[in-house]
């Protein structure tokens, strides 16, 4: 079994910063990719930025210059470095990860319960 458990949302004000963590844990030969999604109510959820085992990172526009997305491949875990926010970077963070468990299964997509960040005006 294999679990994502997101950490680190809260309530931060306009221009501040928050980090966000995502591990992967349980029976994991290795990931493919990691990163983040973001959804707010009546929107659809978002692609906010990936990491690929490579180090190999991917931003949404919308994020480009204030966040950073780094990745501890030992601890299958990436964090999600967010600055200068905005309130529309209000949303709930929701991990997701490409992971393989064993060398002849192909990976599969595994995602969190999410975390909620505020950013108040």
């Amino acid at each position: 079994q294999v679990q994502v458990v997101e950490s680190g949302g809260g309530l931060v004000q306009t221009g501040g910063s928050l980090r966000l963590s995502c591990a992967a844990s349980g029976s994991i030969l290795r990931f493919k990719t990691m990163g983040w999604y973001r959804q707010t109510p009546g929107k659809q959820r978002e692609l906010v930025a990936t990491i690929t085992s490579d180090h190999i990172p991917m931003y949404a526009d919308a994020v480009k210059g204030r966040f950073t997305i780094s990745a501890d491949n030992a601890e299958n875990t990436v964090y999600l470095q967010m600055d200068s926010l905005r309130p529309e970077d209000t949303a709930v963070y929701v991990c997701h990860a490409e992971i393989r468990i064993h060398v002849s299964t192909p990976f599969l997509d595994y995602w969190g319960r999410g975390t909620q960040v505020t950013v108040s005006s």
